[in-house]
């Protein structure tokens, strides 16, 4: 197995351990944040009702700057359309990602917009 290959393979493990523990419902709904090389999303995700409810990406956006600072731009931006939509909680989704660097980044830009969780 390339080397490539079992980190893909053990990403997805933790990913699906996560996944395990946690369900969004329309009260609480699952923050699901994806963090690629080049942009940051963030969506809110009703798991009963198989439902996108809010989302928020960088892409078509011309933001400048790090990408951690893209990403506390995404989790502030995540927490005032969560606000529109009514929602206060939300369970963290950090799809097999470490708890570090840019997700840390745009968990805090969530939770000092008025996101729980």
């Amino acid at each position: 197995m390339s080397d490539l290959a079992k980190k893909l393979l053990n990403k997805n493990l933790r990913k699906n351990r996560v996944r395990a523990k946690i369900t969004g419902t329309a009260e609480r709904p699952r923050l699901s944040v994806t963090v690629s090389n080049a942009h940051v999303s963030a969506q809110l995700i009703d798991d009963v009702a198989q439902k996108t409810l809010v989302s928020a990406t960088t892409i078509g956006q011309k933001s400048t700057g790090t990408m951690t600072e893209r990403a506390a731009i995404v989790g502030a931006d995540i927490a005032k359309k969560a606000k529109k939509a009514k929602i206060t909680t939300v369970v963290f989704d950090r799809n097999g990602r470490q708890y570090a660097g840019r997700l840390h980044a745009l968990a805090d830009a969530a939770r000092k917009e008025g996101l729980e969780f």
